[in-house]
C-alpha cells in the first residue's frame, strides 16, 4: 500500500458514490449508459472471485465487498428500479465487440492458465474498455449532464493514480505486472479529451461534450 493507491482507491470509491447520490436524488438514470455499468460489475465480480480462497487484509476485503455491492446496486437501479428513465435508445453501443476480443485475449495472454487467473486477466481487459459505452452515450446525444461528468473525472482519476502506483512499486519494490499497466494505460488514454473537456468547460460552467470516442 502506498499514497497513489489509497488515492486511486478513494477516487474510485467516489466516482461510483457520486453516480449512486446522482441517482437516487434525482430518481432518474437519464445520462447514464447502463451497459457499461453491467460491464462494471462484470469486471468486479471476475477480479473479486478470490474473496472466497484469499485473505490479504480487512482493507481490501472490505473494499472488494463495498466495489461489488454497489456495482449491482447501480444496475439494479437502471434497470429495474428507475428503468422508465434510463435511455435505452442512446444506449446502443454493442458490447460483443468488447466482450469477444476481451476473452480471447484473456486466453491467449495472462500469467497462468488457471480459470481464477483467466478471469482475473479478463477482468483487467475488461475494465479497460468498460467505460466505451458511457463516452459513445455521451458522444451520441451531444452532452452530459455535470454530475455524471464528475463521475467520469473521478473515475480516470482513480486510474492515472494507478499508474503513479505502478510506477512507485516499480521504483520501490521492483513489481511490475505487464497486463495490470498495459490496460490501465489504455483505459487512461481513453480518457484523455474528456480530462481536458472537463477542464476547459465543465470547471468553468458549462456543458460538456464529447466526440466519437470509437
Amino acid at each position: 500500500m502506498n499514497i497513489f493507491r489509497i488515492l486511486g482507491d478513494v477516487s474510485h470509491l467516489l466516482a461510483i458514490i457520486i453516480l449512486l447520490v446522482k441517482i437516487i436524488k434525482s430518481k432518474s438514470c437519464a445520462g447514464i449508459s447502463g451497459k457499461s455499468q453491467i460491464l462494471f460489475a462484470l469486471v468486479f465480480t471476475t477480479r473479486y472471485l478470490d474473496l472466497f480462497t484469499n485473505f490479504i487484509s480487512v482493507y481490501n476485503t472490505v473494499m472488494k465487498v463495498i466495489f461489488l455491492i454497489c456495482a449491482y446496486v447501480t444496475v439494479h437501479m437502471i434497470y429495474v428500479k428507475f428503468r422508465k428513465t434510463f435511455d435505452s435508445e442512446n444506449d446502443s453501443f454493442r458490447l460483443e465487440f468488447l466482450l469477444v476480443p476481451v476473452t480471447g485475449l484473456s486466453f491467449l495472454e495472462n500469467h497462468s492458465f488457471t480459470p481464477l487467473e483467466i478471469l482475473w486477466t479478463f477482468s483487467i481487459y475488461l475494465e479497460s474498455v468498460a467505460i466505451l459505452p458511457q463516452l459513445f452515450m455521451i458522444s451520441k446525444t451531444g452532452e452530459a449532464e455535470t454530475i455524471t461528468t464528475h463521475y467520469l473525472f473521478f473515475l480516470g482519476l482513480y486510474r492515472a493514480l494507478y499508474i503513479a502506483n505502478w510506477v512507485w512499486r516499480y521504483h520501490t519494490e521492483n513489481f511490475y505486472d505487464q497486463i495490470a499497466v498495459v490496460s490501465g494505460v489504455v483505459q487512461t488514454i481513453f480518457y484523455c479529451d474528456f480530462f481536458y473537456l472537463y477542464v476547459t468547460k465543465v470547471l468553468k460552467g458549462k456543458k460538456l461534450s464529447l466526440p466519437m470516442p470509437v
